[in-house]
């Protein structure tokens, strides 16, 4: 009995080094992104298009989670649609419903900038929070 007791100790103590980070970790928010942020999309589509677009992303933030709208290029190109993304720590990662478009953006202050895909195609993005 006493050899049953103590493989389960042994199991617990080593299934314990394998847990997940502290829930405090992964939900460690240090910035808030809610608001309007405008700027540009730089994508490099190798042989065919190279060059910034303007974007805006209007953003509420809840704790870690984000939601918004993004609008990118001329008024002809119209809306993006919905973005869901999260914060952790100063880092905003983000994508959109049909994940085209996706984001992850270090904040400081009023700005924001990262790298970012289009299409599975590399970008650079550049945001600036609107007062």
């Amino acid at each position: 009995m006493r050899a049953a007791w103590l493989v389960i100790g042994v199991a617990l103590a080593l299934a314990s080094g394998c847990a997940q980070s502290d829930w405090i970790d992964r939900t460690l928010v240090t910035v808030n992104v809610t608001g309007e942020w405008r700027g540009d999309w730089a994508v490099s589509v190798p042989g065919t298009y190279a060059g910034n677009r303007p974007v805006v992303l209007t953003l509420g933030q809840s704790g870690p989670r984000v939601t918004g709208q993004m609008t990118m290029g001329s008024q002809a190109e119209g809306p993006i649609g919905s973005i869901k993304g999260t914060v952790s720590g100063d880092l905003f990662t983000f994508h959109d419903l049909r994940n085209r478009l996706t984001g992850r953006l270090q904040v400081n202050g009023d700005e924001m900038a990262g790298a970012g895909t289009n299409a599975g195609f590399p970008a650079t993005v550049t945001l600036h929070r609107q007062p």
